[in-house]
C-alpha cells in the first residue's frame, strides 16, 4: 500500500502542475520560464521532477525542454504539448496537456482527449495492450485525425520511466501481452491530421539526458557524474539542471566530457516526419480486475 499511496501522491502533484500550466502558456512567454516555473511547483507540492518538463511545439511531438541560454517563446496560433513528470521516492506519474493556440487545430486536441479516455475505458487486468491501442485509433479516426504510429505508452516501474512493456496508439499485431493486476502505465495518444505521415524521426539534441554507464574520467567531470548518478537515480534529467550546480566553462567543458566519453545518453527531439502538427494527453493509470485507476486525473 505504501507503493499505491505514492504513486496517488505523485499523480495528484502532476496533475495541480499540469493543470496550472495551461494558464502560463500564451503567446510570446518563455519556453524556459514556463518550463522552470513549472518544475519549481513540483518541488513545492511535495515532489521531485521524474524528467525536465517537455515543451513541444507544433510538430515537435515529444523530448524538448529549454536549454540554460533558451531564447524561444510560445508562437502565435501554436499547438503547444506540456508534458510533466513527478516522482515521490521513485513512483513515477507522468501526464500531458495541449494548449490550442489555433481554433483550426481544436480537433486534434479533442481527438488526443478523446483516445486516451477511450482507452482508459478499455483498460482493465486481461486485456490485451492491442485492443488498447485498436480503441485509440478507432476514437482518432472517428475525429478526423490519427495517431502517430511508431509512439505508443509505456509501463513505468520505481525509478524506471520506460519499463519494457509498452501500448500501442494504432491497432496492432505485436503488442498483444496482457495486462496485469498492479501494472503502471502511461497512456498518452499523439494525434495528427489525417493526410500526416503519423511517424516521429529524430531530430536535434532535446537537452535532456540520462546517465547511460561508468566511465574513466577525471576531475570535475568525475565528480559531475557522481552528482548525476546520486540525483537522478538513472531517471532523465535537464542539462540545465546541471550547469546551475557545475556552473560556468568549467562545468559545460566538464558535461562535454561526459558525453563524449560515452557516460550519457542525448535524447533527440522527436519530430512528426511530415512537418505536420501534434496534440498529446497522457494519464498514468494502475490496473485493477474491473478497470484501472487513473492517478493523474
Amino acid at each position: 500500500m505504501e507503493e499505491v499511496e505514492a504513486l496517488r501522491r505523485a499523480g495528484a502533484i502532476a496533475s495541480q502542475v499540469r493543470d496550472r500550466a495551461v494558464d502560463l502558456v500564451k503567446p510570446g512567454v518563455s519556453l524556459l520560464d514556463i518550463c522552470e516555473e513549472l518544475e519549481r511547483w513540483i518541488g513545492e507540492l511535495g515532489g521531485k521532477p521524474a524528467f525536465p518538463c517537455n515543451i513541444d511545439v507544433d510538430h515537435v511531438a515529444a523530448h524538448y525542454t529549454p536549454s540554460i541560454t533558451e531564447r524561444g517563446i510560445i508562437p502565435e496560433d501554436s499547438l503547444v504539448k506540456i508534458d510533466i513528470g513527478v516522482h515521490v521516492d521513485g513512483y513515477i506519474a507522468d501526464t500531458a496537456v495541449t494548449i490550442c493556440l489555433n481554433p483550426e487545430l481544436e480537433y486534434l486536441v479533442e481527438a488526443a482527449r478523446e483516445a486516451l479516455e477511450e482507452a482508459i475505458a478499455t483498460i482493465r487486468a486481461g486485456v490485451r495492450a492491442s485492443e488498447v491501442g485498436a480503441a485509440i485509433e478507432g476514437a482518432m479516426k472517428r475525429l478526423g485525425a490519427k495517431p502517430i504510429r511508431n509512439l505508443t505508452g509505456h509501463k513505468v516501474s520505481r525509478y524506471v520511466l520506460h519499463a519494457g512493456r509498452v501500448i500501442p496508439n494504432v491497432s496492432s499485431l505485436l503488442e498483444r501481452h496482457r495486462l496485469e493486476v498492479g501494472e503502471v502505465y502511461a497512456v498518452e495518444p499523439f494525434s495528427v491530421p489525417r493526410d500526416a505521415d503519423g511517424v516521429v524521426v529524430d531530430g536535434p539534441p532535446s537537452n535532456i539526458y540520462i546517465y547511460r554507464k561508468k566511465r574513466s574520467v577525471g576531475g570535475l567531470a568525475k565528480r559531475m557524474l557522481k552528482y548525476i548518478q546520486a540525483e537522478y537515480r538513472g531517471l532523465p534529467f535537464a542539462s540545465r539542471w546541471v550547469l546551475r550546480i557545475f556552473p560556468g566553462s568549467e562545468g559545460l567543458e566538464a558535461f562535454e566530457e561526459l558525453l563524449s566519453a560515452g557516460c550519457l545518453y542525448s535524447y533527440p527531439q522527436l519530430l512528426e516526419r511530415s512537418g505536420a502538427p501534434v496534440a498529446q494527453a497522457e494519464h498514468t493509470v494502475i490496473v485493477t480486475r474491473e478497470g484501472c485507476e487513473v492517478t493523474t486525473a
